[in-house]
């Protein structure tokens, strides 16, 4: 792809208006599309020139299904250049190269498609052995996004883009780097292949230590577009390795969650030895709490909904009763921000509507009737639903 395809100024406005989605300036779109013509301008310019540089942005920390996340928040103007570089650019380039059963960032695809995968190839794993006797087994990359390294970025992802947009990526990776000016000689030299905690580094490390002495050159920031873009690539070789060289047909990834189905448990453990090479290739790390061998005649867990396979061939699903124990307390907390102003009711409604849309059809009506309930006893409405 072209790098002018970056520098095309019609690219960067759709790329701007696809920025402005949620953000704290959609209630006044006119004024601001107005206001940011002239720094669009600016942004051709800084690309075509290649003189363009991150701004710094702001960080915080979210509580997202019960993990603390470390987020770094980007300008409108850096939104719009990592929007058009992946649309233009990263999309293109790497989505060719992604396994089908790969449903995480993808136009199409999407969390809901991976469960769909997933539910088929239990479906198939009976039509084949007219049994639900057999495995699954379950690998789970620990502080994913954090330890991606960036020289295996350059060597994994760099060949299938552009040349041309090299640069452009080097600034998108100059911004990702984690200052560890604090680490001493044995530490720093150390640091690339030991895991990294952002939550713990956030918490940790002072802003008087972070002096710009030392850099490491890992961590991708979770929420940002080319982080999601390189992180659904980045696992590929596992991808490939057990697609390709061990041929399992009933393989799937979401990011970095992994299953397996096969007949027998050899199988699945000669699979999970064999991402766990993998990953360490790639310098990344195993939860081992979350990387294990179930029975398919069992209850497992996947995407945060309990599955079993009946011996009738019956995939069940049931909601994770954790999911609905943190979406009442977030509605709870969303309460008494709205009582504080920090919130508009329109984006609570927005995201009950989101989570039900999800979980609808897998919940019991008792679980549908006390989340309703709850509902209107915070809010006093119901929420408006298309017919």
């Amino acid at each position: 792809m072209a790098f002018n395809e970056i520098t095309d100024l019609n690219n960067l406005y759709e790329a701007f208006r696809a920025s402005m989605r949620g953000s704290s300036w959609k209630s006044e779109p006119q004024r601001f599309e107005i206001d940011f013509l002239s720094e669009l301008v600016q942004l051709q310019h800084e690309l075509t020139s290649r003189t363009y540089k991150t701004l710094p942005g702001t960080n915080f920390i979210i509580h997202e299904r019960g993990k603390i996340r470390y987020i770094h928040g980007k300008r409108m103007r850096d939104r719009v250049v990592r929007h058009v570089l992946c649309d233009n650019v990263l999309d293109p380039s790497l989505w060719p190269y992604l396994i089908y059963n790969n449903g995480a960032s993808q136009k199409g695809k999407g969390i809901a498609f991976t469960r769909k995968m997933f539910e088929r190839d239990l479906h198939n794993y009976w039509l084949e052995y007219r049994t639900n006797e057999g495995y699954v087994g379950f690998a789970d990359l620990s502080k994913f996004y954090d330890n991606i390294q960036h020289p295996k970025i350059r060597e994994y992802i760099y060949p299938k883009i552009t040349d041309a947009s090299h640069w452009l990526m080097d600034e998108v990776l100059r911004d990702f780097r984690v200052d560890v000016s604090y680490m001493d000689d044995s530490e720093f030299t150390a640091c690339m292949e030991t895991k990294f905690d952002s939550v713990e580094y956030a918490a940790a490390i002072p802003p008087e230590m972070k002096t710009g002495r030392r850099y490491m050159d890992k961590s991708v920031d979770i929420g940002d577009q080319a982080s999601q873009n390189i992180g659904t690539f980045f696992p590929t070789r596992i991808d490939n390795r057990m697609k390709i060289v061990l041929g399992l047909p009933r393989y799937g990834r979401y990011m970095d969650d992994m299953y397996i189905i096969a007949h027998d448990k050899e199988t699945v453990n000669a699979a999970l030895d064999a991402i766990i090479e993998e990953a360490g290739n790639l310098g990344l790390f195993i939860n081992k709490r979350k990387t294990h061998i179930c029975k398919l005649s069992s209850r497992f867990k996947f995407l945060q909904i309990r599955y079993s396979l009946t011996d009738t061939g019956h995939v069940v699903k049931r909601i994770n009763p954790a999911t609905v124990t943190r979406e009442r307390r977030k509605l709870k907390a969303y309460r008494r921000l709205m009582d504080r102003g920090e919130m508009p009711y329109d984006r609570i409604e927005q995201s009950y509507k989101s989570w039900m849309g999800d979980f609808t059809k897998i919940m019991s009506k008792q679980q549908i009737k006390n989340m309703s309930e709850l509902y209107f006893d915070l809010f006093g409405r119901r929420p408006k639903w298309r017919k």
